[in-house]
């Protein structure tokens, strides 16, 4: 038996043999009256500890524990001692929490909590002024009430979080924030937003620079490469060294001004203000240009093959398009051996619209594949300046393709050859719209 019961049933045992003594040398009646007395005092002191603990129940926070008798006191000195551990516990846990909110207010993103719903359950000071909040007010507003931008409300439905979005002119028309969601707990998500208006100003800076120093030399790349050209063809030019050093002169600034007219393309198509201007693009007919230009880029080296698997067109630039896809062709015939063939495809599957290129030439090694779209990255140097290339091409298509909101693919395995495909949205392809009768 356990201390509790033990002591419990002290008193009542002990009562009820006081009592049957009294029977003893008295009557029944004597006895029954003392017993009563008695446990009427006993229910009494327990009654009287009852109300001060409900008293203290009232108000735990500004009163002590009741001291109590007997086996109240036991149960009261317990009752303190976890009081006393619940608020040490609970100094501690406020204390931490402080210390969590003075670092991400310290933190150089703006940090917002959204539940399931996207309603903020917290924000630090940071995201407050980057979205307009009010800590105290906005706590369970739906943060797409306070932060109406389109792409804002699209992103945050989204699945897919692994690309931050960059939204401009929040506010202030000069804010350039990036934002990133990131899930975690039970359906909870960090919305992380970092301002990036200096970083845009430098770009903006650097894009601006290359675009005019590209421009200022495109005109005396031109003269120079005229003369060139005209020494070249020259009858009375009979020293060997100076034609080669004619013919080297010319190669190379027909090169220079390829760089410059690729930096000019990539100015243009990352400049905000150049909207992109779409049409209807018949891609069975784009294909059938490709593969001629092809041919005569090849000059009979290369085998080629078309399948056209769908008489679809879709929505876009043409001229942004022919670009994209050429470079993605001419980098199939620069890559691949003599002999070797070369397979343009277009068709239209559950999937999307899909353009893609592929080669039976050198491959590229795993690693580089993730860095192929970067400016002037080069996976063989040397090879790849002997081909003429600039090291924009994959750049240009990368950002022509970003335009047209469709994803650039890449398969490659060395010594086998590559396959480039362009997966295009189901939403950019052509619908004609009939005239009202």
């Amino acid at each position: 038996m356990s201390d509790f019961w033990r002591r419990a049933l002290v008193f009542p045992f002990s009562l009820l043999l006081l009592s049957l003594v009294v029977w003893l040398f008295s009557s029944a009646l004597p006895a029954a009256v003392f017993f009563g007395v008695a446990m009427s005092l006993r229910l009494f002191f327990h009654l009287r500890n009852l109300a001060a603990f409900d008293k203290w129940l009232t108000d735990p926070e500004g009163q002590a524990v009741p001291e109590g008798y007997d086996q109240w006191e036991d149960a009261f000195s317990q009752l303190n001692k976890l009081i006393k551990r619940y608020r040490l516990e609970q100094k501690q846990h406020l204390s931490a929490l402080q210390q969590m909110e003075q670092a991400a207010a310290a933190l150089p993103e703006g940090v917002v909590i959204l539940d399931e719903a996207n309603r903020i359950e917290w924000c630090n000071p940071l995201a407050e002024r980057h979205f307009g909040l009010d800590g105290g007010r906005d706590i369970g507003q739906q943060i797409t009430y306070l932060a109406r931008q389109p792409e804002f409300v699209r992103y945050l439905t989204m699945s897919n979080f692994t690309e931050p979005l960059v939204l401009r002119g929040r506010h202030r028309e000069e804010l350039v924030l990036s934002i990133k969601l990131i899930a975690y707990g039970a359906n909870k998500r960090l919305l992380i937003s970092r301002d990036i208006t200096h970083l845009e100003r430098i770009e903006t800076i650097r894009r601006d620079f290359v675009a005019n120093v590209s421009h200022e030399l495109r005109t005396p790349l031109t003269v120079v490469n005229g003369f060139v050209e005209t020494l070249c063809d020259m009858p009375n030019l009979e020293n060997d060294m100076a034609r080669r050093a004619l013919q080297l002169m010319g190669e190379q600034t027909s090169r220079m001004e390829n760089l410059v007219d690729d930096l000019l393309t990539l100015s243009r198509l990352e400049n905000a203000q150049n909207a992109l201007h779409e049409e209807k693009v018949d891609m069975p007919e784009l294909m059938r240009i490709l593969l001629e230009e092809g041919r005569s880029l090849s000059g009979g080296k290369h085998r080629f093959r078309t399948e056209i698997d769908s008489e679809e067109s879709i929505n876009g630039s043409a001229s942004e398009l022919r670009s994209a896809l050429g470079n993605l062709l001419s980098n199939a015939i620069r890559y691949t051996p003599p002999g070797g063939e070369i397979v343009l495809r277009w068709h239209v599957g559950a999937d999307g619209p899909v353009f893609s290129v592929q080669d039976s030439g050198i491959g590229i090694a795993p690693e580089h594949i993730p860095r192929l779209t970067e400016r002037f990255y080069r996976v063989d140097r040397s090879r790849s300046r002997e081909t003429g290339g600039t090291g924009l091409g994959l750049a240009i298509v990368k950002h022509i393709v970003n335009r047209h909101q469709a994803v650039l693919e890449v398969a490659s395995e060395e010594g086998k050859g590559s396959t480039f495909s362009i997966r295009f949205p189901d939403k950019r392809l052509w619908v004609e719209t009939k005239s009202p009768m």
